[in-house]
């Protein structure tokens, strides 16, 4: 008879390097067992054919994980000249090949079109709805829908190396930003055509790989060490301005109530009492900061 598992408590904030293969809530739900945690989320999909960095919330962190849906990121790419796909990456099938006759100059020479405030036409092979229906479900019809250009921003694009077929990028972008599209686009504009054909995510807004670890590595932990692993809850938060209550206004603000806003400061805040997170806040029209979001204090 299967032991039925002892679900707990946990609050935390854990970055997983995401391997490939693996959605993001296949990759939640395995890291939720392992820590027992009885509430889990993360803050923004990271497709199967991608690694990297995936932030993942625990208990009351949960409550913060919009806040990174807006962040900006960061990936390295690779992509692949003279083979178009239907869906932008190497899953696709090939719909074109052309002969590469580019060099690291025309590379350099195309990438700042692509830098700064561009439009960018969602792929159909995309999350996005179309009457309540995913776009990835209709292209596998072989349906096509028209899409409207969103405006994305690309804040930089490095190139990392060229082998003379394919080139790694560093891309660091705004939210909704569709690296396979910035892939085929490319490929466009140097004559040849391309493919995303590899991608992994290195930072998410302030947030980075290199503080991360795999699902493989924390299988070997014990629970004590493994617990070692998560970040507090305002790891989330950071980018966020932050005030300080006293303990009458502490408690005003934790039963709802408004307090005073200190000047020259605006939209959202992270707000604490004896260094404890007690929420965020937000500005209201009386110039005053009321409570958005709280934190349960643990029992």
């Amino acid at each position: 008879m299967a032991v039925k598992r002892a679900w707990q408590r946990v609050d935390g904030v854990l970055l997983l390097d995401k391997p490939l293969g693996l959605t993001s809530n296949d990759a939640l739900q395995k890291a939720r067992r392992l820590f027992s945690a009885a509430k889990g989320g993360h803050t923004g999909t990271l497709d199967p054919a991608a690694s990297g960095l995936l932030p993942l919330c625990f208990g009351e962190a949960t409550k913060f994980s919009a806040d990174l849906l807006d962040a900006d990121k960061t990936y390295e790419a690779v992509v692949q000249l003279g083979v178009t796909t239907d869906s932008g990456d190497a899953e696709g099938q090939v719909i074109a090949t052309a002969p590469v006759v580019v060099d690291e100059a025309a590379i350099r020479a195309a990438l700042p079109q692509f830098t700064g405030p561009i439009e960018q036409i969602p792929p159909m092979h995309s999350a996005l709805k179309h009457q309540g229906r995913p776009l990835y479900e209709l292209a596998r019809q072989g349906i096509t829908i028209e899409r409207q250009a969103r405006a994305v921003t690309i804040h930089a694009l490095e190139l990392l190396n060229f082998s003379g077929d394919s080139f790694a990028l560093r891309v660091h972008c705004s939210k909704g930003t569709y690296i396979r599209t910035l892939a085929a686009d490319l490929g466009q504009a140097l004559g040849c055509g391309a493919h995303l054909s590899a991608l992994r995510r290195t930072t998410v807004g302030d947030l980075n790989l290199v503080h991360a670890i795999t699902l493989a590595e924390l299988e070997t932990l014990d629970e004590a060490t493994r617990s070692t692993r998560l970040l507090p809850v305002d790891a989330l938060l950071q980018s966020l301005p932050r005030i300080d209550l006293d303990s009458t206004a502490a408690e005003r603000f934790t039963h709802g109530n408004p307090v005073d806003l200190p000047p020259n400061l605006v939209g959202k805040i992270r707000v604490y009492a004896e260094n404890h997170l007690l929420g965020t806040g937000q500005p209201g029209p009386d110039n005053r900061l009321w409570p958005k979001r709280l934190v349960q204090s643990a029992a």
